[in-house]
């Protein structure tokens, strides 16, 4: 029989009382901070982004501005602007033929303010990922886990293809789960990822099990660590992102501790809404950023069609999500509604970020950016 994930809700009061003790850090930071914010970057260990001194910039497109004032969803007409701030929207960014035709900023966020990606920054390790095999430091995604952490054999990894750990089909134990019983909030708010990293097993034969879970997104990034040897994924990103792509800004990426420690890849890039649309922009044109490649165009097809192989199912694929099986739209996600959106076929990216999702979940975000898409003018 196979172990169980671990998550274990019996035995409340030993296990609460173990937690404190012997993970008195992380639990104090869930005491005392409970809930994760989108400016939760104040209160961790960071690595630095800075702004590109070639800064692309971004034109706008103001011909449709009146057609965009209002939006109808579901046989309702809702003033946008009001709907999005009602929403806890902080941003919203519309580019179509590669200039702006919406940019708003609700609830005292700004074109400058920074706030955390959440899970968009699975997308962007991913990316990394595909750019470190396109150098070789990485052969191909078909190594395996312990090539990289020798520290996990014995473990079930050593059957772990790093394509398992995209595709999140590793079968590891990794619950996602917001409570103090499960591992989730302790990878947030620890300062020794590898302890936990660590802990984890392989419960379910890899490539046959499909389970969300942030673990396999931070094992991807200690295996990107590892083939980079003396580079920080920071510096990677820098580099490889944020430097060629004219970055307005400086960003932040969120650390366990400094000055050795490693990048929450699963979470936390603290960016601008500017910023993040880049990203998009660059896999709407398949990895080709003005002429120059920065990410092969194989790459990102294989990250962004569908692929059923080896339990993976059609709407997640490399660390993104498709909207449809025949569709050329996909996302990168993050747990409060931060949102970037690419849509090939219009030639279009949002980008939204929010304090919360609002009064809607995921499928009413989907729901409005399929009416912003049908209503934009041909």
């Amino acid at each position: 029989m196979a172990d169980k994930p671990y998550c274990n809700f019996g035995f409340i009061l030993p296990v609460l009382a173990a937690a404190m003790l012997l993970f008195s850090c992380a639990s104090a930071k869930m005491l005392r901070y409970n809930e994760s914010d989108v400016d939760d970057y104040r209160i961790f260990p960071n690595r630095e982004l800075k702004a590109s001194t070639e800064q692309s910039g971004l034109e706008y497109d103001n011909s449709t501005a009146g057609a965009l004032e209002y939006l109808e969803v579901d046989d309702t007409l809702y003033d946008l602007d009001a709907l999005l701030e009602e929403n806890d929207t902080l941003a919203f960014i519309a580019i179509k033929n590669d200039r702006i035709i919406k940019e708003s900023y609700y609830n005292g966020h700004s074109r400058q303010s920074i706030s955390y990606s959440f899970s968009m920054a699975k997308s962007i390790t991913s990316m990394l990922i595909g750019i470190a095999i396109d150098e070789g430091l990485i052969k191909s995604e078909e190594q395996f886990v312990t090539e990289f952490v020798p520290e996990l054999s014995g473990r079930g990894f050593e059957r772990v293809r790093l394509r398992h750990l995209l595709q999140m089909t590793s079968g590891s134990d990794y619950i996602e789960a917001d409570h103090p019983f499960c591992v989730h909030p302790y990878f947030y708010y620890t300062d020794d990822q590898m302890y936990w990293i660590k802990r984890m097993r392989v419960v379910d034969e890899p490539g046959t099990v499909w389970r969300y879970k942030s673990g396999d997104s931070e094992l991807l990034g200690l295996v990107l660590q590892r083939a980079l040897k003396d580079r920080t994924l920071t510096q990677y990103l820098q580099e490889n992102i944020w430097t060629p792509l004219g970055m307005e800004h400086d960003a932040l990426w969120s650390v366990d501790h400094l000055p050795d420690g490693i990048e929450k890849t699963y979470c936390c890039i603290a960016a601008t809404a500017r910023d993040f649309a880049r990203i998009g922009r660059l896999y709407l044109h398949g990895g080709d950023w003005n002429g120059r490649r920065i990410v092969s165009r194989e790459w990102v097809e294989k990250s962004t069609s569908l692929d059923t192989f080896e339990g993976s199912p059609w709407f997640y694929q490399y660390q993104w999500w498709k909207l449809s099986e025949d569709g050329s739209d996909f996302m990168a996600i993050g747990h409060l509604g931060q949102y970037l959106y690419v849509n090939q076929s219009q030639n279009l990216i949002i980008v939204r970020l929010g304090t919360s999702r609002g009064n809607m979940d995921n499928e009413g975000w989907k729901k409005l950016l399929a009416a912003f898409v049908k209503q934009l003018p041909l």
